[in-house]
C-alpha cells in the first residue's frame, strides 16, 4: 500500500474532535512531505492524530507559539527552514544533542504544558547512510551546510565515528562556529573545508538548500568525485536533485532527500508519540 493510500484509509476512519493535532511549521512550508508521511506513520501506530503544515514568516513565529500553546489539542510540533535555531527559544526543556546544538525540529509538550526540544535530522541521515550500505566510522566526510540539518548532521557524523569532518558553508561566521562546538567533543578532526578536492572524501552530504530551485548550482564540482565516495542530499523536492543526478553519473552510491526523511519521519514519531 502506498504512502498517500495508507494517509486515505486513515482518514477515512474519520477526524474528530479528540483527533490530537501536530503543526509543521516552516517559511516556506509548500515543499514539505512531512504532513502526510508522519500522519500516517502516527495512524499506523495507532495515534487519532494528523499534522497540519502552518506557513509562518520569523517575524510571526511568538505569535504561532502563543496561539498553540494555549490550544489545549495540541501535542507536538514539527519545525523546518527557517526556524530551527529560533524554535529552542519556546522549549523549557531540551534533549542533549538540540541543547548542544541550539537547534531542535519537533518539540513535544511537557507534563505541565510547556515544549521539549529534541532533534532527528542527523540521525536520520546517519541510519539513510548505513541503509545504503555506508559505515561512517573511520570516513573523511565533507559536509555542505552548517544550518540547523546540516548542524544535526555534523553532529551525528562525528557520533558515528568519523575520522574527520570538513565544513562548508557560505556563512563563515555559522560554519567556525559549528566547527568549533563540534571540535570540542575530542572525537575525530573537525575544520573549516579548505579548497581541497572532492575526491579526498568518503562521504559528501549537502545540508545546504542547494537543488530546491531548477537554477541552484551544485553545491560542489562533482567531476572529481571518487566512484566509491557516498553522496547524501537533504533536499527532498525535486525527489532526485541535480547533485544526486551528477553523483550517480560519475557511479557514486547516493542517498536521496526522501530516503533520509524515511529515517527521519521514524525518529519523529518515536519521539512525538513518547509519554
Amino acid at each position: 500500500m502506498t504512502q498517500d493510500t495508507s494517509l486515505s484509509a486513515s482518514l477515512d476512519a474519520g477526524l474528530s474532535g479528540a483527533t490530537r493535532v501536530y503543526f509543521i511549521v516552516g517559511d516556506p512550508i509548500a515543499q514539505v512531505r512531512s504532513p502526510s508521511g508522519v500522519t500516517a506513520a502516527m495512524r499506523a501506530a495507532g495515534r487519532d492524530a494528523i499534522v497540519v503544515p502552518a506557513h509562518v514568516a520569523p517575524a510571526d513565529l511568538d505569535a504561532f507559539f502563543a496561539g498553540i500553546s494555549a490550544m489545549r489539542n495540541v501535542d507536538g510540533v514539527i519545525i523546518t527552514v527557517p526556524h530551527k535555531f529560533s524554535a529552542t527559544q519556546y522549549c523549557r526543556t531540551l534533549a542533549a544533542e538540540s541543547a548542544f546544538l541550539g537547534a531542535t525540529n519537533m518539540l513535544r509538550r511537557n507534563a505541565d504544558g510547556t515544549w521539549h526540544g529534541g532533534m532527528s535530522d542527523g540521525v536520520g541521515m546517519v541510519a539513510a547512510l548505513r541503509d545504503a550500505g555506508c559505515e561512517p566510522s573511520g570516513k573523511r566526510a565533507l559536509l555542505i551546510g552548517a544550518g540547523g540539518a546540516g548542524s544535526a548532521i555534523g553532529h551525528a557524523l562525528i557520533g558515528a565515528g568519523v575520522a574527520s569532518l570538513a565544513i562548508r558553508d557560505v556563512d563563515a561566521a555559522r560554519t567556525d562556529a559549528l566547527a568549533s562546538r563540534l571540535a570540542s567533543l575530542g572525537r575525530g578532526t573537525v575544520a573549516v573545508a579548505d579548497d581541497a578536492g572532492a575526491q579526498t572524501y568518503d562521504i559528501v552530504v549537502n545540508a545546504s538548500p542547494a537543488g530546491m530551485r531548477p537554477d541552484d548550482a551544485l553545491p560542489i564540482d562533482v567531476s572529481r568525485l571518487a566512484p566509491a565516495t557516498f553522496v547524501g542530499d537533504v533536499v527532498t523536492k525535486p525527489p532526485v536533485t541535480p547533485f544526486i543526478e551528477a553523483a550517480r553519473a560519475r557511479g557514486c552510491p547516493t542517498v536521496t532527500g526522501t530516503q533520509m526523511f524515511g529515517r527521519v519521519r521514524d525518529a519523529m514519531v518515536a519521539y512525538l508519540l513518547e509519554a
